[in-house]
């Protein structure tokens, strides 16, 4: 073990961390970051069972952390509390959950299908408010714990279109802020990474969406409507997000509660 204060501060090898929505893009460099740090992971997603499974034994191999795999349904509150059980059984404990599983639909309000509200909200919403209120418990029981939301920046800006997915990135602002509030002195951290345009699966399907939407072409869509937000002119790399929550999940963090880290090119500056 390092001597170095630095170093120190920022071991977070270990730790038992659920992250959702991780079997592709942003989640999916989380989980990675995790385990490299030393993390044991529960990874939540969909796809292919088989092939998960054996994702994850080849990342538990090339990096001695624990990893298991759930495919609990975030839009259902009984699977969420089943991934909870199941991640008590593997794991022992629950350090930290990063609450990354997203979905989006791009419509005019008038024409947004009721279908895609109420799933929008409960997968990029209500599925954060279950699993902090699972975890909660524990972790100020113990006096240690991490919940890390990732929120966009349409956490704290709105663009057109995107009704629900705006309204469900707000909500998870407030509620990060509730519960750094009800963690505070029991230990607990809770804080919110907003990203602005990350290039994943979900997000080149929101420039078909956005294309379609706006009578436009995908590549006016990329340098008009994404990356004219952003005056960096550049899409975040997953690995800033990953690097940015492992952080987060250390003790040098200690001291941030509640917060919105901004990770957007300066998109909100504006």
């Amino acid at each position: 073990m390092s001597n170095n204060p630095l170093i120190t501060a920022t071991d977070i090898s270990g730790r038992n961390v659920i992250v959702t929505g991780a079997t592709s893009g942003i989640g999916q460099g989380i989980a990675e970051a995790l385990a490299h740090s030393g993390c044991n992971v529960l990874i939540n997603g969909l796809g292919e069972r088989d092939q998960i499974e054996a994702y994850c034994r080849e990342l538990a191999a090339s990096t001695g952390s624990a990893i298991f795999y759930s495919d609990a349904d975030m839009a259902k509150p009984d699977q969420i509390e089943a991934m909870f059980l199941q991640a008590r059984e593997e794991l022992g404990s629950i350090d930290g959950v990063v609450n990354n599983a997203g979905v989006q639909h791009i419509s005019a309000i008038e024409d947004f299908p009721t279908s895609q509200w109420d799933l929008i909200l409960a997968v990029n919403l209500s599925s954060a408010f279950h699993t902090t209120r699972l975890a909660f418990a524990e972790m100020k029981a113990r006096g240690w714990g991490r919940i890390i939301n990732i929120g966009s920046a349409h956490s704290l800006m709105a663009s057109p279109f995107k009704s629900a997915y705006v309204a469900a990135k707000h909500g998870l602002f407030g509620l990060t802020k509730t519960a750094a509030l009800e963690g505070a002195e029991h230990g607990v951290r809770v804080n919110m990474i907003c990203p602005g345009y990350v290039r994943t699966p979900l997000v080149n399907n929101q420039i078909a969406d956005t294309a379609r939407a706006r009578n436009m072409s995908e590549e006016d869509v990329i340098r008009k409507v994404m990356l004219e937000a952003q005056p960096t002119k550049e899409f975040v790399e997953i690995d800033e997000i990953a690097r940015l929550t492992c952080f987060l999940m250390s003790d040098a963090a200690r001291s941030i509660n509640g917060a919105e880290l901004k990770i957007e090119g300066g998109w909100c500056a504006q």
